[in-house]
This record gives C-alpha cells, sequence and structure tokens, in this order.
C-alpha cells in the first residue's frame, strides 16, 4: 500500500469518527502515518497549519477535519460552521500546496449538493441550485474546499480531489442530543428512554424523509481504495445505495437497543431536505463497493456505545 498511496500520509482529523476508521484500515499497511497533538495544531490558524506542513512534508494528505453536527448544531452555530470549516479548507489545502504536497484527499458531504438536485445526485450537481437551508453554512465551508481542489488542480497539476460521503455512522460518532447527527441522537434518546423507564421518544420533523447511510470503516475503504487507485482532479460520491426514511431508521434503532415505547414526532422542527441519495457509478466505475449491511451497522454502533458510553450532557 505505501507504493500505491504514499509512504509519509498526513490524515487531519485523525481522532474524529472517520479520521479514527482510516487510522484503522491504514495500520500496518505500509505507509507512516504523521500525527500531531490537537495543542501543538489548530487548523484554524494558518501559521500554524504551514510551519507543520513544512516541518512534516507528507506525500498525502486527508482532510478528514472539520466542524460537524445535526439539523440542531447547524440551526444553533452557523457562524462556527462556516467559519471553522472554511479556515480548515483554505488553511490545509493551500498549506499543502506550499509543502509541494502532490496528492490530497479532501473529504466534502452530501450536504454540499442542492435541495432540490435530481436523485441519485450525481457529483455534476454540485453548485446546480440552492443550498437546504438548515444547514446552509456548512455546505457553503465544504463547496469553498471542492472549488479549492479544483483550482488547484487546474492551476497547478495537483492531484487534489475530492470525496462526498453520504450520512456516516460508526464507532467515534457524537452520541449529543445537540451537535450529534440524526443516527447517534436517536441512539442516545432510545438508550436513555430504555434506561430511565421512558414510555415514548421524540422524532423530530415527520419522519418522512430519505436519508442513505453508510457505516464509517466502509468509507474509510472507500478513500482507502481512492488514494490507491486513483489520479488528478474531481470528485467521487461515496455512498451505499440503500435509502431509509426517519421513521424507519428510528425504528430500527428502537429494535437494536431494546426500547419497546412509542415514536412521537415533533412536526414543528423542520424535516431538511426530503430525499438525498448519491450516485455512485463513478467510484464503483473504479471496483468498490460497501460490505457492512445497514442492521449490521446499527447493531456494531450500539455496541461500542455502550463499551465506550460517556454520558455527555443533553
Amino acid at each position: 500500500m505505501s507504493s500505491a498511496i504514499g509512504k509519509r500520509v498526513w490524515i487531519a482529523g485523525d481522532r474524529g469518527m472517520l479520521g479514527s476508521a482510516l487510522v484503522r484500515r491504514m495500520a500496518g499497511e505500509g505507509s507512516q502515518l504523521i500525527s500531531a497533538e490537537r495543542a501543538e495544531l489548530d487548523f484554524r490558524r494558518q501559521a500554524e497549519v504551514e510551519a507543520f506542513l513544512q516541518r512534516q512534508r507528507p506525500d498525502v494528505v486527508v482532510v478528514a477535519a472539520g466542524t460537524v453536527g445535526g439539523i440542531a448544531a447547524n440551526a444553533a452555530y452557523p457562524a462556527d460552521f462556516l467559519q471553522d470549516n472554511l479556515l480548515i479548507a483554505a488553511n490545509i489545502i493551500g498549506a499543502a500546496h506550499a509543502a509541494d504536497v502532490q496528492r490530497l484527499l479532501y473529504v466534502s458531504s452530501s450536504c454540499s449538493y442542492p435541495k432540490c438536485a435530481a436523485q441519485p445526485i450525481v457529483e455534476d450537481a454540485l453548485l446546480s441550485g440552492p443550498l437546504e437551508p438548515t444547514n446552509e453554512a456548512y455546505a457553503t465551508a465544504k463547496i469553498a474546499g471542492v472549488q479549492l481542489t479544483r483550482a488547484y488542480h487546474t492551476q497547478h497539476g495537483r492531484d487534489y480531489f475530492v470525496a462526498v460521503p453520504t450520512n456516516l455512522y460508526g464507532p467515534g460518532d457524537r452520541f449529543d442530543l445537540e451537535r450529534g447527527h440524526v443516527l447517534a441522537a436517536l441512539m442516545r434518546k432510545a438508550h436513555e428512554a430504555k434506561r430511565s423507564g421512558h414510555t415514548e421518544i421524540v422524532v423530530w420533523g415527520s419522519g418522512m424523509p430519505l436519508r442513505e447511510f453508510l457505516h464509517v470503516d466502509d468509507c474509510a475503504d472507500a478513500l482507502i481504495h481512492l488514494l490507491m487507485h486513483y489520479r488528478g482532479g474531481g470528485e467521487f460520491n461515496v455512498g451505499s445505495g440503500e435509502e431509509i426514511s426517519i421513521l424507519e431508521l428510528a425504528q430500527t434503532i428502537c429494535e437494536v437497543v431494546g426500547f419497546r415505547g412509542h415514536i412521537t414526532h415533533d412536526r414543528s422542527k423542520p424535516d431538511g431536505t426530503r430525499r438525498k441519495l448519491l450516485d455512485c457509478s463513478r467510484l464503483q466505475a473504479l471496483g468498490w463497493e460497501p460490505r457492512i449491511s445497514f442492521r449490521e451497522g446499527v447493531q456494531q454502533t450500539y455496541r461500542w456505545y455502550l463499551d465506550h458510553m460517556v454520558e455527555e450532557p443533553a
């Protein structure tokens, strides 16, 4: 693998859910993984990022860092989501070029696609229409990162390209009722309701929107596959190809957790985009397919939650 990817690899965000999965996936594969303590390196500070990359000189950079969260967090902290993610993208991508890093993989988000994009969504749909208002700040920043990779590829010939994952879940997720994504937040709700003897959990919105989920280990495998088999610029969707409604998601989580109460809906809260399914033909043409079924992945995630559970403030 080291000859196919690079001898020295820096995963920016290696302590996050996706970054940790990449570290697990690459362990023992021959590449030297470069790391930095949080006290040493703040991705939002340009001088620190530039100095780090000038010292380390990796062969490959994977940008898996970011300020992330669900609908509630996006609504409450739009300035944080916009500014943090703009700075992270600009600082790391620009400093990588300055340090003569030839290959960079930037991890974007399916939130960057227009609210009313035709389904399944192809990569060329980017910038073709208005964004979903509930995550517009985050999406705008991620689009800027995509545009930066395009610009460095066009102007400087760098192999800077983009992976666009669907909704990720799995070990290392943030099980936070305010800042967590929908699957992790619902899992915590169901677990706490079961533990407390409550008879119902509340799901935001109607429960009707359709979403696609991908286990984080499958996503990590897809990114490694791209690094091994692709050079150039452009974007690649990364998804499972399967849709599930938010209500069906809640029902599956309740079954796995063992919560036997009722699911109710808070229709005063937004649904977000009605449907979001990615077309992954470009990635599939390179020979990659997901391996972890959805129910198996939810079961594995709940086992991880029980083993590592730290009760966070709601």
